[in-house]
């Protein structure tokens, strides 16, 4: 499936717990979902290790090819959360605790009536430079430097942190989806979407296969693009083309 939008990203998850399996990562979907209707495409996904070397590697990749790069977890008050200091030696700079974060999160357990001990401190080191990202949930700021946006792990904090985000990024175009379910083989059918993608340039095609049963199975066809007459020309095309070839679709 080609690419139809200019603005791309890429998110790079880190924590031990996605990797080891004890932890289901319910960001990625989220954070792609919110960033394509903003008209922002994903180009890349990395998951990583609570290590600072990993970290610093592919963040230093990342955010030198895409646009955007969003990062989840690692920012919270525990000895494994080295994503604050992966960041801060990625773009050479000092890793300092900033006035605003302490009193944010000072201001936080006050409120609660927990102690704000030295643990709960290290969330107040941030990256000098670096732009803090509210936290409307636990106060605990994720930040923003350069084309990096980094956020919580916890998926109710990511949530609200890439929503305020999103806000002060200049929305683009949205992706206009349509969506077919093909009762064939994905080979069957290959040479049709070719078709189909060399008459309307303006949209993409994605297809995907499923496998139910023996009775049951077929490919879902998603026929993508940024013009909605585009859309529904080629969506009308691909369906006139399904039914030359006796080829069931709905």
């Amino acid at each position: 499936m080609k690419n139809l939008l200019s603005e791309n990203a890429a998110i790079l998850i880190i924590g031990n717990e996605i990797l080891s399996g004890r932890t289901e990562d319910k960001n990625f979907n989220y954070i792609a979902k919110k960033l394509s209707e903003h008209g922002i495409s994903i180009s890349e996904s990395r998951t990583v290790s609570d290590n600072k070397e990993e970290i610093i590697k592919a963040l230093n990749d990342l955010r030198k090819k895409f646009k955007y790069v969003f990062t989840t977890g690692g920012i919270g008050p525990t000895h494994d959360d080295v994503t604050a200091e992966s960041v801060a030696q990625a773009f050479d700079v000092e890793l300092e605790v900033n006035n605003e974060a302490f009193k944010i999160l000072e201001g936080y357990y006050k409120k609660i009536g927990s102690e704000f001990n030295l643990v709960r401190q290290r969330m107040a080191r941030i990256p000098k430079s670096a732009k803090l990202i509210e936290n409307k949930i636990s106060a605990a700021p994720g930040f923003n430097i350069e084309n990096v946006f980094v956020f919580a792990g916890i998926p109710k904090v990511m949530h609200a942190m890439l929503d305020i985000t999103l806000e002060k990024i200049d929305k683009k175009d949205s992706i206009i989806k349509a969506n077919i379910q093909v009762d064939a083989p994905e080979g069957e059918i290959a040479q049709i979407l070719e078709k189909i993608l060399r008459v309307w340039t303006d949209i993409s095609i994605g297809s995907y296969p499923f496998y139910n049963s023996d009775d049951d199975y077929g490919v879902k066809v998603e026929i993508s693009s940024l013009n909605q007459d585009q859309l529904k020309k080629a969506t009308n095309d691909l369906k006139k083309q399904l039914s030359k070839e006796s080829i069931k679709y709905k």
